[in-house]
């Protein structure tokens, strides 16, 4: 019920139309409000980390999933943090307060997280969390505002085994 009612609450706006994307080597299920445009790139001696982002916009908001493998268990933890810390300094904004983040499945982590970003014309919420040597960024970026939708596009992912 509870992500029915997520989804369903996010819903109220014409311009998300909320649909079930499962990027290949992803490992993940997620609700796009818009068809994403999804980019992948493999592992190579000179980038040991496989990498992939799906992505686009809708009702004057962007909504993306990023996701890469790390060679090593001890990048994990650095690497979420480095995600917000890299996503805050882009957008030169100023941070909220963090929220510890439960994704069904994710390995526990306490740099495991969600955050609102705020600067001077636009908002980014983002949430980071990992599944194993999996790491994952979830990014909604706007105008102010937008609650409702991202509370939506985070309910709704899922890993997969």
């Amino acid at each position: 019920m509870g992500l029915a009612a997520a989804l369903a609450a996010g819903a109220c706006s014409p311009a998300l139309d909320w649909r079930e994307v499962r990027p290949a080597g992803s490992g993940v299920l997620a609700m796009f409000p818009c068809k994403p445009q999804i980019n992948t790139r493999p592992a190579t001696p000179s980038e040991p980390s496989a990498m992939g982002l799906a992505e686009c916009k809708a009702a004057d908001l962007s909504f993306s999933l990023a996701w890469a493998e790390l060679p090593d268990p001890q990048m994990v933890g650095p690497a979420l943090l480095q995600m917000r810390q890299s996503m805050a300094a882009k957008l030169q904004a100023s941070n909220g307060p963090t929220q510890a983040l439960q994704v069904p499945g994710m390995t526990p982590s306490v740099e495991a997280q969600q955050q609102v970003l705020t600067a001077a014309d636009q908002q980014a919420r983002i949430a980071v969390f990992s599944r194993g040597l999996r790491v994952y960024q979830l990014v909604m970026l706007g105008k102010k505002g937008g609650g409702e939708a991202w509370d939506s596009f985070l309910a709704s992912v899922k890993l997969e085994d």
